[in-house]
């Protein structure tokens, strides 16, 4: 089996950027470091491209491309799905044979990385930072086979993990300007899944984006769970029942950071005729009639892109691996904004000032609150 050993441009069109970093522990909470970077690439949008070639035959491969699902799996209509999404695309526009697997609880992630392994997956994309434990044990015991997680955080990752890592506090920054815009308001608020350093850098961005429009404006805060309570992410009954109590107290916009429990704010907006931000992927696009009436926008973190570009740089012979992660930012249009229903037309062009302002470094946005 060929080893693979870095990762080029293969076609895909933007800059990456891939950034040394550490943590104190296993919820890849700074995996988007930024303290050292070299040049790798991104893939361009996956329905643009998909378009662009869909009366192309895919080419052959005898790439096996291997998605392991956490929880939700398919069908949860933000992270699994943007990767779900790009994987789709691979073998429509790469010719890879794909295999996934989800984790219907913490137990399978690892047993399901083994089973793609076994199966002949290779590249493996493992999609979320609770994979760490896991990927850690599979990883060294099968050299040959390589290996990424998105979010993820490995200490000393050897040379067939790549680390997938994104810059959520950009991309929560441009939507917590959009809702301050778009309401006027004083009073936003927002809904993280887990208690963990990953989910508070979309709480930093978000806050630190609303009062870059309005200093006086309030955000409201709160968490769905602690650090490993996966019910954190399947729990719409509970986003919802957070989300009616504040807008019934005066909050116009509430984003939410929580996968799947993230519906149960888009449907409290429904009931107090307010806004919620999606994340993840354009929530818009899968939503109700009734429902997209009420997503302002969403957050998009373009897991796609990356899964798409790691198959991409695998049917070239390529791969980087090692404990320097490849992160998809604003630059690389690895993370952003949507504006399906035309919500923030009038505002796209000072959200595209700060963009660039960000991309500039004239606006440092903070990872922790």
């Amino acid at each position: 089996m060929k080893k693979y050993t870095r990762i080029a441009a293969l076609g895909i069109s933007a800059a990456l950027v891939v950034a040394a970093c550490g943590s104190d522990d296993d919820e890849a909470d700074d995996a988007a470091a930024d303290d050292s970077t070299e040049e790798a690439s991104d893939s361009a949008s996956a329905s643009d491209s998909a378009s662009a070639s869909a009366s192309e035959p895919a080419p052959e491969s005898d790439i096996v491309l291997g998605i392991a699902y956490d929880t939700g799996g398919r069908g949860d209509g933000t992270f699994n799905d943007s990767a779900g999404a790009g994987a789709d695309r691979a073998v429509s526009e790469l010719g890879v044979e794909l295999e996934e697997l989800e984790a219907a609880t913490a137990d399978d992630r690892q047993p399901n990385l083994q089973t793609l392994t076994d199966a002949g997956a290779n590249p493996i994309v493992a999609i979320g930072f609770a994979f760490g434990d896991a990927l850690a044990e599979v990883a060294p015991a099968n050299p040959d086979t390589n290996y990424a997680i998105v979010d993820g955080f490995i200490p000393d990752a050897p040379e067939n993990v790549q680390l997938i890592a994104f810059a959520e506090e950009e991309g929560s920054f441009l939507v917590g300007a959009a809702a301050a815009l778009a309401c006027g308001c004083d009073q936003l608020g927002f809904i993280g899944g887990q208690e963990i350093d990953l989910i508070k850098k979309f709480e930093a961005g978000y806050t630190a984006g609303a009062e870059a429009i309005n200093p006086d404006v309030t955000v409201e805060v709160q968490y769905l769970g602690a650090a490993g309570d996966n019910n954190a992410w399947a729990a719409p009954d509970r986003a919802r029942e957070i989300a009616n109590a504040w807008y019934a107290d005066g909050v116009e916009v509430i984003y939410t950071a929580a996968g799947g429990s993230g519906q149960g704010t888009i449907e409290a907006a429904v009931e107090s005729e307010a806004w919620a931000i999606g994340v993840d992927s354009d929530q818009y696009l899968t939503a109700t009639p009734e429902q997209q009436e009420r997503i302002l926008t969403s957050m998009l973190k373009r897991v796609d892109s990356s899964v798409f570009a790691l198959a991409e740089a695998a049917t070239g012979g390529e791969f980087a691996g090692g404990p320097a992660p490849i992160v998809f930012d604003l630059s690389t249009d690895g993370v952003g904004y949507s504006t399906e229903g035309g919500y923030l037309d009038e505002f796209v062009d000072q959200l595209e000032d700060l963009k660039a302002q960000i991309i500039a470094g004239d606006i440092e946005v903070p990872t922790a609150p």
